[in-house]
């Protein structure tokens, strides 16, 4: 996994999103650490990433 996200960039993530809101978070400071580190590791290696994930299209079906 990638380095530890910059502790601004959690503080700022950890701000919850009106559906996060109303769905609850018994915890918003570690899961913007899991979310910014998942993102993380999406762009640093998208096609990896990419062939694992069930919510990614094919790459012979995405849009060019």
């Amino acid at each position: 996994m990638t380095d530890v996200p910059d502790e601004d960039d959690v503080t700022s993530r950890a701000e919850l999103l009106p559906e996060e809101v109303a769905a609850g978070s018994d915890d918003p400071q570690g899961q913007a650490e899991v979310i910014l580190e998942e993102s993380a590791e999406r762009t640093e290696d998208p096609a990896g990433t990419g062939a694992e994930s069930e919510q990614t299209s094919t790459p012979d079906v995405r849009p060019s």
